[in-house]
């Protein structure tokens, strides 16, 4: 317990500081990415794969590690590049997304760089709707690119994006048009899923793209003289934004007393043993592991719920 404890505390140090550590990689060729080590579970040489009947074209087997089974991706075909060859020397990283454990098949892994989450920038204007990058930055002078992975995940894999009847009662329902969630995520697929779910519930909603720009946007509004917690039902943030995470976003707006109250949501891809430790330092008020319609629905609805005191 005491080793599982130290290791909580370490990976809590970087929580609220604005900082993150990238797992540094290659496909083919020269140009490097990136992968936040809070997702890594492990990094191993590509074990023996079997093949995967009807299974997506960019899932090349399955491999049983650790007493589980599997699926191995190849990020560079998911990301419209060509297959990797010679996967045998080849490496796969072993990442948890979204509640679930996937491999990426990678040409090569290099090293573990901690940086500022205010040097991870979004990508360049002018890149198009079809690019798989959710940000880009800088190490010793190249470029790094950390892929959507939420992206590829939802062209492999798509995930149920339906919200149950249940979930909606019609008591609540009837009350969610006046309510207002702001939504901050720098995924272009995890943005569009959040809307979608929490406007079938009834609720307006302001998107915004990463940590910074909900700040500047909340400060604005109080500068104003709005009531910000009052304004909206709650937050919703991804925590791996570029500028400014999500554990950041959340300290500051804690700091603030005219929006210290605001409900905030972390809402991410992140999933592990180390969540609660992080969410009760910065104060937020829950987190929710992405993607489950459902869970959020009912997130959504119970606030609703607890506003009207119903």
């Amino acid at each position: 317990m005491a080793g599982v404890l130290e290791t909580v505390n370490q990976r809590t140090q970087l929580v609220g500081e604005n900082r993150l550590e990238l797992l540094l990689f290659r496909l083919d060729g020269e140009q490097i990415y990136g992968i936040n080590v809070f997702k890594v579970k492990e990094v191993l040489q590509c074990p023996k794969l079997n093949s995967l009947p009807q299974s997506s074209p960019v899932v090349r087997g399955v491999a049983n590690i650790r007493g589980g089974t599997i699926s191995i991706m190849d990020l560079s075909l998911a990301t419209g590049q060509h297959a990797l060859d010679d996967i045998e020397n080849g490496f796969v990283i072993i990442t948890e997304y979204n509640t679930q454990t996937q491999g990426f098949l990678v040409r090569g892994v290099e090293r573990i760089v901690n940086m500022n989450w205010g040097d991870i920038h979004p990508p360049p204007k002018g890149s198009g709707r079809e690019h798989y990058l959710t940000a880009v930055t800088e190490v010793e002078g190249k470029l790094v690119e950390i892929i959507d992975v939420e992206k590829i995940l939802s062209e492999v894999s798509p995930m149920l994006e339906d919200i149950s009847q249940e979930v909606l009662a019609d008591e609540v329902v009837s009350l969610a048009p006046s309510k207002h969630v702001l939504i901050v995520d720098d995924s272009a697929i995890a943005r569009k899923q959040i809307k979608r779910c929490v406007e079938t519930v009834g609720v307006e909603t302001t998107v915004l793209n990463d940590g910074m720009q909900a700040w500047e946007y909340l400060r604005d509004l109080a500068d104003k003289g709005e009531d910000v917690p009052s304004k909206f039902l709650v937050m919703i943030s991804d925590i791996e934004m570029p500028e400014m995470d999500g554990y950041t976003l959340t300290s500051e707006v804690r700091g603030d007393p005219r929006m210290a109250n605001l409900h905030i949501v972390l809402h991410t891809s992140l999933s592990g043993v180390f969540n609660q430790a992080m969410v009760k330092k910065v104060g937020a008020d829950n987190f929710l592991a992405k993607f489950n319609p459902d869970q959020l629905a009912t997130m959504v609805t119970d606030r609703i719920k607890d506003v009207e005191g119903t």
